[in-house]
């Protein structure tokens, strides 16, 4: 009743999505952003640093990012470690004792872990609904749209999708901010929520809508990804090696730290496709965040984006 040993596999791409039966655009006025179960005792099933745990934790930290910056509340579900089989219910049947006691199992991812101002929930069901005040706080807020990011898709993110649009709440499942036990489950549950309960829409879209991405953007490349900063690359540098980025340093060697090819081609097939036209030799010649900082910037005014 473990969770299994999650092989890595590719995040859907835009192409690849199903088609849906609705045609529901997210509102930042009316929406909130749900980050559910990201917790330790999940996300260690999946491989650190290999898709699809890396493009999830930086889509949902761009989405958190985005979120916050627009007033669009954060909130995270998050279950308790060390539950009693009284407070387990059912999912002892399914799924054993669950998360053990001790707070790192518990704790959100710190990649993606909530900042102040945002609410965290304790979650004891598959919907984040259930034993929860989510509905209440939603309709106190005037918000009717829910988007869901996290894990797993076809288990407790599904089961919230479905949940909301029984309480007549529109919900959004981010196809390429939720993860899954394998690439048929995700796009199970994607396939469902289209189909039944929910819009399907991508972490770009999201962020246009955001005032985030290309549509904010006359030089047509997404606003969140021309901002080569240090501290983004850190930010992005720390998922695929799975530390916390206060412990990535800004100018030493990250081979010495963790860094390898196929860590390296995951962050240039992110960077690429958010507009740097650089390569794996680019980076590789000195491979220091700091450097790379610069490496990018400068690809993207070879691009004609302006340097910000």
């Amino acid at each position: 009743m473990a969770l299994p040993d999650i092989a890595p596999y590719p995040m859907p791409a835009p192409a690849s999505l199903p088609n849906g039966r609705v045609a529901w655009d997210v509102d930042p006025d009316r929406a909130v952003l749900l980050v559910h179960d990201l917790q330790n005792h999940f996300l260690d099933a999946f491989t650190p640093g290999a898709s699809p745990v890396s493009e999830l934790l930086r889509n949902v930290r761009a989405l958190t990012d985005a979120c916050r910056r627009a007033g669009v509340p954060v909130v995270y579900s998050a279950q308790p470690g060390g539950q009693t089989p009284a407070e387990r219910g059912l999912q002892q049947d399914f799924w054993g004792p669950g998360l053990p006691a001790g707070t790192r199992a518990a704790a959100v991812h710190e990649a993606v872990a909530p900042a102040d101002g945002d609410t965290v929930l304790t979650k004891w069901k598959y919907s984040a609904f259930v034993r929860t005040d989510l509905e209440r706080r939603m309709r106190d807020q005037g918000r009717d749209q829910v988007l869901i990011t996290g894990v797993y898709a076809h288990i407790g993110v599904l089961t919230s999708a479905c949940d909301a649009w029984m309480r007549d709440l529109r919900a959004f499942v981010i196809a390429d901010a939720v993860a899954d036990f394998s690439e048929r489950d995700h796009r199970m549950a994607l396939e469902w929520a289209a189909g039944r309960c929910a819009a399907v829409t991508t972490t770009s879209r999201v962020l246009d809508a955001l005032g985030e991405g290309r549509a904010a953007d006359p030089a047509g490349t997404p606003r969140h990804a021309s901002v080569w900063t240090a501290e983004r690359v850190r930010a992005d540098v720390a998922v695929v090696l799975g530390d916390r980025p206060e412990d990535v340093p800004l100018d030493e060697d990250l081979v010495d730290h963790g860094l390898d090819s196929i860590r390296l081609m995951t962050l240039v097939e992110r960077w690429r496709e958010e507009g740097a036209a650089v390569s794996a030799t680019d980076l590789a010649d000195r491979a220091t965040v700091r450097a790379w900082a610069g490496v990018l910037a400068r690809a993207h005014r070879r691009r004609g984006v302006p340097r910000p």
